[in-house]
C-alpha cells in the first residue's frame, strides 16, 4: 500500500476516534448521533454544486449504504448508551475488517498479500484483546450491570456486521462512482435526511438539543464527513480489506485521547493490545 494512502488512512482513524468519543460524551447518545448525521449532510450540501455527479451506475450502492448508515448510527447509540465506549468500540471496529477481509475476495475478487493478511489478523487481535482485557477487569457487579454489558456487546456485534456491510458497498460503488469526494457528500446528505425521518418520535426534542450541543454537531459532522470520505478516496487506490483493516487503527488514537485528555490509566496488557494494532498497521505499509 502506497505510503500516502496509508497516511491518509490514519488521519480518516483519528477523525473516527474523536467523532465518536463526541458520541459517548453526549447526554443523549442517540440524539447525539444524528446531530453528529446531520452535521456532516449540512456540511456537504452546500459543496454539492461544486462537485462532479456520481456515476449513474454508484447511485443503487450510494443508497443502499445511506440505509445502512442509518441502521448503524442507530446501533452506535444503542451500544454506547447500554456500555463503555472501550467495550463498545473495540467490537465494532475490530469484528469488521475481519468479517471484511473475509467477503473481498469471493465478491470484489480481490487478493491480498501474505503481509496483509497478517497485518488484518495482528490489527483485529489487537482490538479483540481489549474487549477481552476489559471483560476481565470487572469484578463483582449487579446483575442490571452484566444484563447492561451484554446488551452493549449485542448490539457492537450487530453494528460490526452493519460496517462489514456498508464497507462492502462503499467499496463498489465508490469505484463505479468516478467522483469519491461527489460519493461521500451524497451519502451524508442522503444518511441525514433519511435518519430525520426515522426520527419523528424525537423531532420535538431536536432544535433545543442542537442548539444547546451546536459546537458537537460541527465538529462531529466535520470529522465523520472527513473520516468517511478520506477512506473512500482510499478504497479507489487499494484493496478494500486493507484499508478497512488499517482504519480501524483508530482504536490506537481513542486509547491515545482516553490517556493524554480523559486522563484515563492504560494497564500493561492495554498498551500490549494497542501495539498489535500499531505492528499490523506498520505491516499492512509494507504489504
Amino acid at each position: 500500500m502506497d505510503g500516502s494512502v496509508v497516511t491518509i488512512v490514519l488521519l480518516a482513524a483519528l477523525l473516527h476516534a474523536s467523532w465518536n468519543a463526541l458520541v459517548k460524551a453526549g447526554p443523549d447518545k442517540y440524539l447525539t448521533t444524528v446531530l453528529v448525521a446531520c452535521g456532516a449532510g449540512l456540511v456537504s450540501l452546500p459543496l454539492l454544486p461544486f462537485a462532479a455527479m456520481p456515476h449513474a451506475d454508484s447511485w443503487p450502492w450510494l443508497i443502499a449504504s445511506a440505509c445502512c448508515q442509518v441502521i448503524y448510527y442507530r446501533l452506535l447509540a444503542a451500544a454506547y448508551h447500554h456500555g463503555d465506549m472501550s467495550q463498545a468500540y473495540p467490537l465494532m471496529r475490530g469484528a469488521a475488517p475481519l468479517l471484511v477481509a473475509l467477503a473481498s475476495v469471493p465478491l470484489l475478487g480481490e487478493h491480498l498479500h501474505w503481509r496483509q493478511d497478517v497485518a488484518i489478523m495482528l490489527i483485529c487481535g489487537g482490538v479483540l484483546t481489549l474487549t477481552i482485557l476489559r471483560g476481565a477487569s470487572v469484578g463483582a457487579d449487579t446483575g442490571s450491570n452484566r444484563n447492561a454489558r451484554r446488551s452493549a456487546t449485542f448490539y457492537a456485534l450487530l453494528n460490526a456486521a452493519v460496517i462489514a456491510t456498508y464497507t462492502m458497498i462503499d467499496g463498489v460503488g465508490v469505484r463505479k462512482s468516478g467522483a469519491p469526494a461527489a460519493y461521500a457528500m451524497w451519502l451524508f446528505v442522503l444518511t441525514a435526511a433519511l435518519l430525520l425521518l426515522c426520527s419523528t418520535s424525537r423531532w420535538r426534542e431536536l432544535p433545543a438539543y442542537a442548539r444547546r450541543h451546536a459546537g458537537v454537531m460541527l465538529l462531529g459532522g466535520v470529522g465523520t464527513l472527513a473520516s468517511y470520505g478520506l477512506a473512500l478516496w482510499a478504497m479507489t487506490h487499494a484493496p478494500v480489506a486493507a484499508v478497512a483493516a488499517l482504519r480501524e487503527t483508530s482504536i490506537m488514537f481513542a486509547a491515545a485521547i482516553a490517556a493524554l485528555f480523559l486522563r484515563e490509566r492504560l494497564a500493561p496488557g492495554r498498551i500490549l493490545a494497542v501495539s498489535l494494532i500499531a505492528c499490523g498497521a506498520i505491516l499492512m505499509r509494507l504489504g
